[in-house]
């Protein structure tokens, strides 16, 4: 049997800690539910309750045990609140792919930014990941400009890449690769 991953502690930027998720992020996991695109591309449940949050933040738990990846809370350092989620997801061939998102109270602060610097650069340098994907909207003019900053390259469009809701969507993929560690 295979050990589960650890989730480590890591610092985004001076203000933020990418940590375990904990039974107190709740709160997130409900400002989430209201989002109107959140629970449709992520397990955030879409009609919210105390069971289905804790439900969800076991889920996050159960993907280090069962080796799936690695899904962080992005948290304020201070005072401990959850703002987003980040994550890192272990594919086959030297691959893994990440994603984030963030509460709409808490957007607008480049905290995407600074949580996938810190989880690209712990998974290129600590993890030693040949290369890092992540897929995004084309719509989603702010989260492409995130990976863009952090130094992803998009590397073209994925047509109807993904099931989003109840369509395919299109996505553009974007890559960053060993030797292109983040700033």
């Amino acid at each position: 049997m295979h050990e589960p991953l650890v989730v480590p502690e890591l610092i985004a930027g001076s203000n933020l800690v990418i940590r375990p998720w904990t039974l107190e992020d709740v709160e997130l996991v409900r400002e989430a539910a209201t989002d109107e695109l959140i629970p449709l591309i992520t397990t955030v449940p879409s009609i919210y309750s105390d069971a289905e949050g804790i439900a969800f933040i076991e889920r996050q738990w159960a993907r280090a045990t069962t080796r799936q990846g690695y899904s962080f809370a992005i948290a304020r350092t201070v005072d401990g609140r959850a703002v987003g989620q980040v994550g890192l997801w272990p594919l086959a061939h030297g691959r893994a792919s990440l994603g984030y998102w963030v509460a709409e109270s808490a957007r607008g602060q480049a905290i995407a930014l600074e949580a996938l610097r810190a989880v690209s650069s712990w998974g290129l340098s600590v993890l030693k990941i040949p290369r890092l994907e992540l897929y995004v909207e084309p719509w989603n003019v702010a989260s492409w400009k995130t990976a863009e900053r952090v130094g992803f390259k998009r590397e073209g469009l994925l047509r109807s890449w993904q099931e989003v809701g109840a369509e395919r969507r299109d996505m553009y993929m974007y890559a960053m690769l060993l030797g292109e560690l983040p700033a």
